[in-house]
């Protein structure tokens, strides 16, 4: 019989492991500010006063958003499922902005007066022309285009 000495099999040190917890926890926190899920599905309507960068053409490709007597002038509508709000700054001007925060990503809903505020890091929008009113964000919203033919809006 031989006497062969058994070495003990080490496992992941210390480091290792605190490495890919901090890891895996990153991962996690990142894809809950950069994900697509939507806050609400549902739209919300404000009497606040929105715009800039759409443009009111007839000949949009894309579904019907709502009649233009549903966004009141010096206001506008948040339509959680495109991820957009519509408004009416002057009568007849219709004006789109996406309102997905430029700082993380995420989906705001919360339209109050002349502000879009994000719930994620409380980043603020004016949607009157879509600048940050407060940071962590430092970009504008993105404009989108909208046609509105007759009485119908609709997203480009």
């Amino acid at each position: 019989m031989t006497s062969e000495s058994v070495q003990p099999v080490s496992g992941p040190s210390r480091r290792t492991v605190v490495a890919a917890v901090g890891a895996a926890g990153l991962a996690v926190a990142l894809t809950a500010c950069g994900s697509d899920d939507e806050a609400s599905g549902s739209s919300t309507e404000q009497g606040a006063a929105a715009g800039g960068g759409a443009s009111t053409e007839a000949g949009g490709g894309g579904a019907a958003l709502a009649k233009t007597a549903d966004i009141p002038e010096g206001g506008g509508k948040v339509f959680g499922d495109e991820k957009v709000v519509v408004s009416q700054p002057a009568a007849g001007d219709f004006k789109c902005f996406s309102t997905i925060c430029t700082h993380q990503n995420c989906p705001m809903t919360d339209l109050k007066e002349d502000t879009l505020s994000c719930a994620c890091h409380g980043s603020q929008f004016s949607v009157l022309d879509g600048s940050v009113k407060k940071g962590p964000a430092t970009q504008p919203l993105a404009a989108k285009q909208i046609s509105v033919s007759g009485d119908s809006i609709t997203l480009a």
